[in-house]
Formats: C-alpha cells, sequence, structure tokens
C-alpha cells in the first residue's frame, strides 16, 4: 500500500478507499458541511431548484454569524431565509441569537467536529478544524447545496508541505505569530490547494487555541486544509465536548511531502501583517499611529485571546482618539470572560464589548473603517477595503499586540509596555 498523509488517510477512509494519492477525483462522506448568514441563502436557493432535500439533518449546521444581531433589512432577510429552511428542514444544528456565537469557534466548542473527520463549510476559514486532527476546508455555495442533498463532496486529493516545528513560543509571541511568520516565509499562494501538516517536538507546546488560530489562517497561505497531530492537548479539549468516536489518524514514515519547512518556535518575534496582504510581515517598523483596534474573529476571539488583551489592558487606558472593540467569539467564551473579570478590565480601560459576531473583519459591523483611518486587529485577512474605505489600513496582529497598540495610540508589541 502506497504510503500517505494525514490528510489522505483521512480522505481514504471518507471515500472508501485503501488509498489516495495526490491530484486523485474522489468522492467522500461528510460528517458535516456547515453554512452562515451569507452563504446558506445562496445553498438553500440552488437546493430548490432541483426540489432538493437535506438527507442527514444531523450532519448540518447553520450559524447566523456574520451579521447577527441583523444590521439591516438585507441581514434581517437572509437570516430569516436561513432561519425558515431550518425549520422546515428540522436542521439539528441551528444557532441564531442567543446561541450562537463564530462559527469556526463555535463548532469546536459545541462538539460537533473532531478528530478524523471530513467537513466542508461555505466559508473560507473552515480549515480551522485541523487544530483538532480533521480534513476541514472550506466550499462554494453550490457544493455546499450539493453535499447538504446528498451527505457527501468530492475532492482532489491535495499533496502536502510538512512543517516541522522545534522548541517553544517566548512570552508575548503566540500561534498567530507563527502562522504570520510561515505566510511571510511562504507567501499567499505558497501553499496553493496544499495540506499544510504540522509535525515536530514543537507541537506539544502550542495550545489548543493556537493551533485553531494558526490552521484558521491557513487559507491564507492558499492552502487546501491545515492538519495537526492528535495528542493529549486536542485530547482534552475534545473530553466531555465531542461524543462521537475518535478516529487519530497519524502520517505514515515514509508519506511524501513536496517540501519541508523548519521552523525554531524559541526565535519567533511578535509578527505584524502590514496592509495589504496576509504575507506581508514585519518584526520592527517606524511609528504608525493608529485610530481602531479589533481583538476578536474566528482566529482570536476564544478566552486564551481575551486573557492575552486583558493581561497587557489591566490597570492601563485605551488611548484617547483609539476605539478598542473586543468581541468573544462565543456565547460560552463571554460568559467565562465575565466570570473571570475580564470585560469589567476592557470597559474601565476604555474599550467596548460586543456581542460575539463577525463583524468588523469582513467590513459588515460594529467597527467599520473610514477613509485614511488605521486599525490593528486580529482576524485573518487585510485586504484592500476589507474593514471599511478603500484608503484604510488594516494590520494583522497577535491579541497581545493589539492590545498594546490601543494603549499607546500606535503599533506596539506587548513587551514595550513591561
Amino acid at each position: 500500500m502506497k504510503p500517505m498523509t494525514m490528510t489522505q488517510k483521512i480522505l481514504a477512509a471518507h471515500a472508501g478507499l485503501p488509498y489516495v494519492e495526490a491530484g486523485q477525483l474522489i468522492e467522500a462522506e461528510l460528517d458535516l458541511a456547515l453554512a452562515n448568514d451569507i452563504t446558506a441563502p445562496v445553498a438553500i436557493k440552488e437546493l430548490q431548484k432541483i426540489d432538493g432535500r437535506v438527507k442527514h439533518k444531523d450532519k448540518v449546521a447553520l450559524v447566523m454569524d456574520h451579521f447577527t444581531p441583523n444590521k439591516d433589512i438585507k441581514s434581517a432577510c437572509q437570516v430569516k431565509c436561513t432561519r425558515e429552511f431550518a425549520r422546515q428542514e428540522e436542521i439539528e444544528h441551528f444557532f441564531d441569537v442567543g446561541n450562537m456565537g463564530i462559527e469556526h469557534a463555535l463548532l469546536p466548542e459545541q462538539g460537533l467536529v473532531g478528530a478524523g473527520d471530513c467537513v466542508i463549510g461555505a466559508d473560507s476559514h473552515t480549515c480551522t478544524y485541523g487544530a483538532l486532527g480533521a480534513f476541514s476546508t472550506g466550499v462554494g455555495s453550490t457544493d455546499l447545496a450539493a453535499a447538504m442533498a446528498t451527505g457527501k463532496a468530492w475532492f482532489k486529493v491535495p499533496a502536502a508541505i510538512r512543517f516541522e516545528l522545534n522548541g517553544a513560543l517566548p512570552h508575548y509571541v503566540t500561534g498567530k505569530d507563527l502562522i504570520l511568520h510561515i505566510i511571510g516565509l511562504i507567501g499567499v499562494d505558497g501553499a496553493l490547494y496544499k495540506s499544510m501538516e504540522f509535525t515536530g517536538d514543537g507541537v506539544k507546546s502550542l495550545s489548543i487555541d493556537d493551533r485553531f488560530t494558526v490552521c484558521n489562517m491557513a487559507i491564507e497561505a492558499g492552502a487546501k486544509n491545515g492538519i495537526f497531530p492528535v495528542d493529549e492537548t486536542a485530547l482534552a479539549y475534545m473530553k466531555n465536548r465531542f461524543h462521537r468516536e475518535i478516529k487519530i489518524y497519524e502520517p505514515d514514515p515514509d508519506a511524501e511531502y513536496e517540501r519541508t519547512v523548519t521552523i525554531d518556535l524559541s526565535k519567533l518575534k511578535p509578527t505584524v501583517a502590514f496592509p495589504h496582504l496576509p504575507e506581508n510581515t514585519r518584526t520592527e517598523w517606524e511609528e504608525i499611529a493608529i485610530q481602531q483596534v479589533v481583538i476578536g474573529s474566528c482566529t482570536n476571539g476564544r478566552i486564551s485571546d481575551l486573557r492575552q488583551a486583558a493581561e497587557i489592558l489591566k490597570s492601563k487606558k485605551v488611548k484617547d482618539g483609539v476605539r478598542c472593540i473586543v468581541i468573544p467569539a462565543t456565547q460560552e467564551v463571554y460568559l467565562q470572560a465575565l466570570k473571570e473579570g475580564l470585560l469589567e478590565i476592557f470597559i474601565r480601560a476604555g474599550a467596548i464589548v460586543s456581542t460575539p459576531t463577525c463583524g468588523p473583519c469582513l467590513g459588515g459591523h460594529m467597527g467599520i473603517l473610514a477613509d485614511g483611518e488605521r486599525c490593528v486587529s486580529t482576524t485573518n485577512r487585510n485586504f484592500l477595503g476589507r474593514m471599511g474605505h478603500i484608503t484604510s489600513e488594516i494590520y494583522l496582529a497577535s491579541p497581545y499586540t493589539a492590545a498594546a497598540s490601543a494603549v499607546t495610540g500606535k503599533l506596539t508589541t506587548a513587551e514595550v509596555l513591561q
């Protein structure tokens, strides 16, 4: 039997094949198909065109997160369409105001995705779940409609790049800095339609939230998916959350990788992606004044991210003239932050705390940028006009760096404040 990578083994199992190889076209059974309030209505209309019905009502998740609570009439109609569809089709996993959260933080938290799964979502950052040892990737709404009708999806099996991680991250350096470093190293198309597979002794030093962040931004290097091995950290996260069978796939020792990239985590520094691409990374810069900071999103809105921001903002004040917006990724994260006193830290510092939403990440609401404004953000994309006016600028950074920047009113790393 031919040797396979971790991703290839998962795809082979879901295709019912003894092995698969890079470039092969397969049809695979899905464990979950995901859509949100932007992409679901398109998929629903495509499904209705063929008079289709949802085949597996327990294998579809619809999460109202991008414009929720609804920001205008159009977004309200989008959610109404999805809400009515979920009721009609008796979708088990429908998340609306009150129990919703940002999809890629919510689904792992709710135990809907786990090790060995094959997952697609009509959202490009579906690759997040590779942190748990799953194959997960984004698709278009038409593909999602077909998946809801059949329970399957077709894939071209990706080749793989191995990232061997050694050592441990220094204080104030996070998984966000790691993935920005990688994207800066290989470029936004450096892993085009490849599987980014992370291995090495350094993996054990990364928290599960670090891994979610790294896999979340695999798509920003053009990757089909990102994936980590299933170790004690991943198993501990899934315990009492994920109730289906945990299936652990390990790459064969002689699995074929297009190349290996070795990274010493201990040598990484706080890294920022300058406008207007995630690959435009720097660890040093001249003074850059900012007007807004966003701490949240499917990339960095988990409880550990808020703890990092609170560590910096405690007993400090947001600089006059800077708007600091904190967005917990889910209701559970929001409640935990409340219990730990993090929300009080944010508010006393002069920040505002939003209900869970994607909001400003995609220029949706809750923090749109005006002409010429600069924002330090823990989100995942800094494309031209992404957060608002076409002349605005986005600087992607970790929660540590974002919080420090809110205090100084300029792009600043956390150690400067200590």
